[in-house]
């Protein structure tokens, strides 16, 4: 039988792990090599708090990356579900971006930890796919985006973004490129097709 005490435990153990991966999103991307020490400070948690969560450097960078795989994934049916498909579309590229801009700050300590527990080189890649062919396959029912655009065409399309400067203005930028594509996949759309039509 579990004590009433249990349940704050275990809700103080998810703000810490959270806390732990809000903060390593942050210093990871600032820098591979980061101290754990230094996160776990940051974070407001102890050593031991720190390894309970994550035992190792990879196990922290491989966890920080799946969260923005699925924070990102999980954001286009949320977003079909309350806009407009080409509207879910365009938002869900904004979140792309940021993403991308993420995993440029991670990628080192990402490479890092893929190799070192012979992880898959692109960890989530197929997480994604899924999330961009739901939303391209949601916009081609409703005809707002020109018919036979593929996942490899959109991945194709704004590859651009990972070529941005991180340290730059990258949100400009990226506004930019994401309003180009869209435009570009908007030309030739039949226009929305009515129900059962």
């Amino acid at each position: 039988m579990e004590s009433r005490n249990d349940v704050p435990q275990r809700s103080d153990a998810q703000r810490n792990r959270g806390r732990i991966l809000e903060v390593a999103l942050v210093e990871l991307s600032r820098s591979a090599a980061v101290p754990l020490s230094v996160i776990a400070k940051k974070a407001g948690v102890g050593q031991g708090t720190f390894y309970r969560n994550f035992p190792s450097r990879e196990a922290l960078v491989l966890e920080v990356h799946r969260r923005e795989v699925e924070r990102l994934t999980e954001g286009a049916a949320e977003l079909l579900r309350s806009r407009e498909p080409d509207r879910a579309l365009r938002e869900w590229m904004d979140r792309l971006a940021v993403f991308a801009m993420a995993k440029a700050g991670l990628a080192e300590a990402l490479r890092q930890a893929t190799r070192a527990t012979g992880g898959p080189e692109r960890p989530g890649y197929s997480l994604v796919v899924d999330a961009i062919k739901l939303l391209l396959d949601a916009n081609h029912e409703a005809g707002t985006i020109r018919p036979g655009v593929s996942v490899d065409d959109f991945l194709l399309a704004i590859a651009g973004i990972w070529e941005i400067d991180v340290s730059g203005d990258w949100h400009g930028q990226a506004a930019r490129l994401l309003d180009i594509i869209m435009d570009g996949l908007r030309v030739g759309a039949p226009g929305r097709r009515q129900p059962g039509t």
